[in-house]
């Protein structure tokens, strides 16, 4: 899929390149990132300390081969030491005691040093570490503490020319560390993560260095017709003496220049402002916005020190010119703007594999995914990623960032340490001193990505009052172009001001009447920042890679060792809930097809009622967006990248143009998320049928609309079934006379009910039902061959496969699954972009879909569904 943000993907991809390796006829600067050829063993397994182990003549052959960034689980698995680690439960068979001990990481390298001034730099270790070079200790584990906190070490007097030998002793994580966690959502990694998981580079530069180029755009939001940048770095005179030279910034066709003076052994903040220089006030500029809003243009800055006609240091950066800010709604809900334009936000929580192993191509692709299922948002809870590449991809993409740190350590059960009730585990002043720098250093490090729209200091709990002052202080010095947010959930305490925002669940089994009715706890009102209907069980090919054989029915306690933990180590209420409303199945085939149908179901409503209640209702996240590893929860995909009913419910519930059916008032609204554009023209087509397709009711109305506008149509309540017989509501939207949208809706006469007044222990994490919808009418749909067209086309980047698909029978095709497998393997292809799955097909309809795929493989399709016998169809 050739997309615009592909191509800027490409091109920031190859400016990362640059500024990491920079042209010797530029100068001596380069930055070299050292993730090759590193070798690591167990501190017991040798008998030789940092001061051997760091000199050239020390022998490490025998150690594993590992590349970083990388954690200690990991390295061994691609080494070969662990195989499908994530099968059943592989995870416990492993020796956790050779994590609970220092790990040694060891590297030679080569080094020309001439006039050169070099500084290793570290971007992430997890937990503590020694550092030695050549024989010498360069730090210790008291300078090297928090996974969080980032390095520069001068290293030019320690470094010899030719060979030089680098060694860290890593130490694991204790109870109380403020490190990597995974909170409920899946196994705590056997190693906790422990390892070298970001970056170390080595930088060389002349007398003076920079880093953290940063570039501060203000738009003007009434007009959007001007913009004035403020561009700053940090300068380092290394030398004994003082350096006359320029700072000269290139950037959008213009040379900026200043001519400074630096003082010997020191470092200086140098700004560009747009009152003194003419080119920083930019009109008519072509502006950052978020998916849907318009186009995600970036932009490039190069930054170089020159004196004596040499290039002492070059960085260079990508920037977005856009504003951020916020609002509140009269209830006091807060919302946010882009550009000076609201928008709802739309996403879902991130998490990394359980490793930190993700590739740049798995990261790419969920990141396609996000855009595939008209999402526009994700939320970090923690700051996650091996390096920049993530936040890369959604800057290009038009994918906005909430960032913040992780509820991991604000309950004592995961971080191992008493907490504060309303402040969580940072409450000393060591632990508050310790983590104002470790922000300082993630906010520094990611402030260029106009793609992070917010900072949070706090999860489920906000700051102590001491810290949160620390973080406010950041901002104001290092970063005030974003809101910041003292936590994710409704406080009225911190110093900052009320958070405005909800986190009052749901995070288990949700009926669709809910998101439009509950007006207490997580209902389609305010912003709701993480929340969802709790278990989306993938499909089968997923299932029985995860589940072994003699596991697979009924399900047990291996799909629920394969779910969440605490209150979500189990699927009862899931299971509860298909029995109920559809018939409980008798084979582990049938379950994962009833599985989709009730993700479907239960996902779908929740973004479309956020979208129909805007901008009262302000934002939504779905907990989550993807898994750190094989389980049957809180996800809209896989960890294998195999999309599940949820996906596609996403993809209908968020298309920025369509037809919404409320489960609340049982009327059809018209949605238009497009904030800069209104719709005209258009035409809405409402018809409902009965389960065998018969035609019951037929609408059609016109329609125009304004931006970022919902409003009701038409009322269905007299055509809905008031018995227990299911019935069919098909909305679709056209634009001169092209289908732009449709979807459809089943509903039963028998309707779900909230038992409100149950109390739910240990906490409200999820509103009870009285009664349940039910769909088992839907059992006595005979079965149905699907006429089907294939075509597969080649392209220059994969494969483009339309199928023409006909109902020639005389019964309703309920929710049709395609399904796009390796032709040698019967393996599923992932990633996989349909433009449609899980369809419904009435008597004698046609539809036509589209999927793109990244891969030379020959391809087979499947086709199967609720009443669709499994068969090949190309």
């Amino acid at each position: 899929m050739k997309t615009l943000g592909n191509v800027l993907l490409f091109l920031f991809g190859s400016l990362s390149i640059l500024a990491c390796q920079t042209d010797q006829k530029d100068g001596i600067s380069y930055e070299n990132r050292l993730q090759e050829n590193w070798k690591i063993s167990p501190a017991n397994a040798t008998k030789a300390g940092g001061k051997s182990i760091s000199k050239n003549a020390f022998d490490a052959s025998a150690w594993t081969e590992a590349k970083v960034p990388g954690t200690i689980l990991h390295h061994l698995k691609e080494s070969g030491k662990y195989e499908n680690l994530y099968f059943g439960k592989n995870l416990e068979k492993i020796d956790t005691s050779k994590f609970r001990q220092p790990w040694w990481y060891h590297r030679k390298f080569e080094v020309n040093k001439g006039n050169g001034n070099f500084q290793l730099l570290l971007k992430g270790i997890n937990y503590k570490a020694d550092l030695w070079l050549n024989g010498e200790k360069i730090a210790n584990k008291t300078k090297i503490n928090n996974a969080f906190r980032q390095y520069a070490f001068s290293i030019t007097k320690n470094l010899q020319e030719g060979q030089n030998t680098l060694a860290f002793k890593i130490y694991p994580p204790k109870p109380g560390d403020f490190s990597i966690g995974f909170v409920d959502w899946n196994p705590t990694p056997p190693d906790q993560n422990m390892g070298i998981f970001r970056d170390v580079v080595l930088k060389k530069s002349g007398a003076i260095s920079m880093k953290k180029p940063f570039v501060v755009s203000q738009v003007d939001t009434a007009t959007l017709d001007e913009a004035k940048l403020t561009v700053s770095t940090r300068v380092t005179n290394h030398s004994n003496s003082s350096v006359t030279g320029d700072l000269v910034l290139h950037t959008r066709g213009d040379t900026l220049q200043k001519n400074v003076s630096l003082p010997k052994n020191t470092t200086t903040q140098l700004k560009f402002h747009p009152e003194n220089y003419q080119e920083l006030i930019i009109q008519n500029p072509d502006l950052w916005w978020p998916a849907d809003m318009g186009e995600p243009t970036l932009h490039s800055l190069e930054a170089r020190f020159v004196n004596n006609n040499q290039t002492s240091d070059k960085q260079s950066i990508q920037y977005g010119i856009r504003t951020v800010s916020d609002y509140y709604t009269e209830d006091g809900h807060r919302g946010f703007k882009v550009n000076g334009k609201k928008i709802l936000i739309k996403g879902g929580g991130w998490v990394d594999d359980l490793l930190l192993g993700n590739t740049d191509k798995n990261i790419r692709s969920q990141l396609e995914y996000v855009r595939q299922m008209n999402l526009n948002t994700v939320r970090l809870e923690g700051f996650w990623g091996k390096d920049q590449r993530m936040y890369d991809i959604c800057d290009s993409l038009g994918i906005l960032i909430m960032a913040g740190w992780s509820c991991h350590w604000e309950w004592s059960d995961y971080l191992g340490a008493s907490t504060h009730p309303e402040w969580g585990g940072i409450t000393s002043p060591e632990e508050i001193n310790l983590m104002t720098k470790a922000w300082r250093d993630q906010v520094t490090w990611l402030r260029n990505h106009p793609s992070i729209f917010t900072w949070l200091g706090g999860s489920d709990m906000y700051p102590k009052p001491e810290l949160e002052k620390n973080y406010l202080e950041i901002f104001e010095k290092y970063d005030s172009t974003r809101v910041f947010l003292p936590s994710a959930k409704e406080w009225e305490e911190p110093i900052s001001g009320p958070s405005g925002v909800k986190m009052r669940s749901p995070y288990a089994y949700t009926p669709p009447m809910y998101w439009y009715t509950d007006t207490m706890y997580g209902g389609a009102f305010g912003f709701n920042t993480e929340t969802g209907p709790g278990a989306q069980v993938p499909v089968y090919e997923s299932i029985v890679k995860m589940i072994p054989e003699k596991d697979l029915w009924p399900p047990n306690e291996m799909w629920e060792y394969h779910c969440g933990r605490n209150e979500f180590n189990t699927l009862d209420r899931y299971n509860k809930a298909m029995k109920k409303r559809y018939g409980w199945p008798d084979n582990v085939k049938r379950y994962a097809m009833k599985a989709q149908v009730l993700n479907y179901e239960l996902m779908r409503p929740m973004f479309e009622a956020f979208s129909v209640n805007k901008y009262s209702a302000t934002g939504v996240i779905q907990w989550m967006l993807n898994s750190a590893w094989p389980e049957m929860y809180w996800q809209l995909y896989d960890s294998y990248l195999m999309p599940t009913g949820a996906f596609y419910a996403a993809r209908k519930a968020s298309a920025p143009l369509h037809l919404i059916y409320n489960y609340g008032d049982n009327g059809v609204y018209l949605s238009n998320d497009h904030i800069r554009k209104s719709r005209e023209n258009l035409q809405a087509v409402i018809k409902v049928f009965d389960l065998n397709g018969e035609i019951l009711h037929e609408k059609s109305l016109s329609a125009n609309i304004a931006s970022g506008n919902a409003k009701k149509m038409y009322s269905l309540k007299e055509y809905l079934p008031s018995d227990n017989n299911v019935r069919f509501v098909r909305l679709k939207l056209l634009q001169n006379e092209k289908t732009i949208h449709q979807h459809l809706y089943w509903l039963s006469g028998k309707k779900d009910k909230m038992d409100y007044e149950t109390e739910v222990t240990p906490w409200t994490y999820y509103t009870p039902s009285k009664q349940y919808a039910d769909f088992k009418e839907l059992n006595e749909l005979p079965n149905v061959e699907l006429e089907t067209d294939v075509e597969v086309t080649q392209q220059s980047d994969g494969k483009t496969m339309t199928v023409e698909v006909s109902n020639e029978s005389g019964n309703t095709a309920f929710f049709t699954e395609f399904v796009l497998k390796n032709e040698r393997n019967d393996n599923v292809i992932t990633p996989v972009f349909w433009s449609d799955n899980f369809i419904t097909l009435f008597p004698g309809e046609t539809r036509e879909l589209e999927v793109n795929v990244s891969t030379t493989k020959d391809l087979k399709l499947d086709v199967r569904g609720w009443n669709i016998p499994h068969k090949n169809i190309y």
